[in-house]
């Protein structure tokens, strides 16, 4: 009888392994698929890419024991070597073949050049193509900063007593509300896909006091534009407790910070090869909605047209003069229209035709929508009934109410709208790893 003890060790070495120990002259062993292979002659450079990045190989005639002619791009292989210092390979170092053991081999051309530096090719044949496309050093460089956003955004909020949850995503009944929502058939009964876990967060600030989730969200908006997805990543959480809705916006800030210092300390290499210069998070000025529109209006001499919402050039604006003004890469919105904002929005006091909410923009882009929401049950019935709503389909959610809950409040942080401004691509599909929106369901 065999017995499972652990994770297996292996003898073959990782890039990290090699860099953190002493491992000059000695012969080691490395798996990796064939990125590309420069024959010199009687030299030849095989390049091997690996989940850390490349690595160079020199292949010499006579030397090593394997016939290069046999060797193809995109094969899988197993090599050894001796380990020797050079500044000009990838890493600083590159393995001295003696031997090539091939582990699998492609049975068709690469239908893109994903060796090239940038990939020559257009965004439709990059998602047509998209799993290969992700082979590319670039292309993969994106994801790997997406998974530093995630990480940061679950590491941080450990640190803040938060409490990881799994809400469904099928629903009898909307968050939002609305017509954009993708409904279906549940064994012969309505239901919809999720356009937001927000009926769950709440639900369960009534049991953590602190909660949050990363998971996809479905939105049936007929849009065809460089912003939207119908199927995108939200970062949301929601928490209790809090004085103002300045307190969700206040921990953010303090997600946004930690993001970007977990970026600089372990995703250098990433950064360097998309070039990218992090944003200024020290601090983030917040304005007024009315007062946002006010200020773009009179320094940009363009009229204000839509008293209720802000349209795209608004937001593009904003974020421009507050670049100008205050050299600040994000802003926060405050006090959007009640008008605009769920029926679970707390109204102001002070004047509830705005609500206690707020818009974070990054460079003129919209990426988190938050505020406080009504944690009375009275006033929450009262406001679904002046909006003309019923209950129907929410009753789990209105009976939470019933049972008390303390004042909260949360958000969600659209994931790949966040990576697309970090990284400085116009098009959210290049930072989505499969995008679905009005045209593609595959791959």
């Amino acid at each position: 009888m065999e017995f499972m003890t652990g994770v297996n060790k292996k003898d073959t070495v990782e890039i990290s392994e090699i860099l953190a120990g002493d491992f000059e002259g000695k012969t080691v062993k490395v798996n990796g698929a064939v990125h590309t292979i420069r024959d010199m002659g009687e030299v030849a450079f095989v390049v091997l890419r690996k989940r850390e990045g490349l690595l160079q190989c020199v292949f010499e005639e006579g030397k090593t024991k394997f016939d290069l002619k046999d060797l193809k791009e995109a094969a899988t292989v197993e090599v050894e070597g001796a380990v020797k210092s050079e500044d000009r390979a990838p890493n600083g170092f590159e393995i001295r073949l003696d031997s090539i053991r091939v582990l699998s081999e492609p049975v068709a051309p690469m239908p893109l050049a994903i060796s090239k530096w940038k990939l020559n090719t257009s965004l439709e044949a990059n998602l047509n193509n998209r799993s290969i496309a992700l082979r590319n050093i670039r292309e993969r460089a994106k994801f790997k900063i997406q998974e530093g956003v995630v990480r940061g955004f679950r590491d941080f909020l450990y640190e803040q007593g938060f409490t990881e949850i799994h809400t469904p995503k099928i629903g009898a009944k909307g968050a939002e509300g609305g017509a954009n929502m993708f409904r279906m058939d549940y064994f012969h009964r309505p239901a919809v896909l999720a356009q937001s876990p927000q009926f769950y967060k709440q639900m369960m600030v009534g049991v953590f006091d602190r909660v949050f989730e990363t998971a996809p969200v479905f939105r049936a908006e007929k849009h065809n534009t460089k912003r939207h997805l119908n199927e995108y990543t939200s970062l949301d959480f929601e928490m209790g407790y809090i004085d103002g809705f300045e307190d969700i916006m206040a921990m953010e800030t303090g997600f946004l910070q930690y993001m970007v210092d977990l970026l600089k300390k372990d995703y250098e290499k990433e950064l360097k090869i998309l070039g990218v210069t992090l944003p200024n998070v020290d601090k983030i000025p917040t304005v007024r909605f009315d007062e946002a529109k006010r200020k773009v209006a009179e320094k940009y001499g363009r009229k204000i047209r839509n008293p209720y919402d802000l349209e795209p050039e608004e937001e593009a604006l904003i974020g421009q003069y507050f670049k100008e003004e205050c050299d600040a890469d994000f802003v926060f919105v405050t006090h959007y229209p009640s008008k605009k904002r769920p029926f679970y929005a707390m109204d102001d006091p002070a004047d509830p035709t705005f609500t206690l909410s707020f818009d974070l923009l990054y460079h003129g882009l919209e990426i988190t929508t938050g505020g406080q929401r009504i944690h009375d049950y009275n006033m929450l019935l009262e406001k679904i009934e002046k909006r003309g709503m019923t209950t129907e389909g929410m009753e789990q959610y209105m009976d939470t109410f019933k049972h008390g809950m303390p004042p909260h409040g949360g958000l969600g942080i659209g994931l790949e709208r966040l990576t697309m401004k970090l990284i400085g691509e116009d098009n959210v599909r290049e930072t989505t790893l499969f995008p679905r929106d009005m045209s593609r369901l595959e791959p």
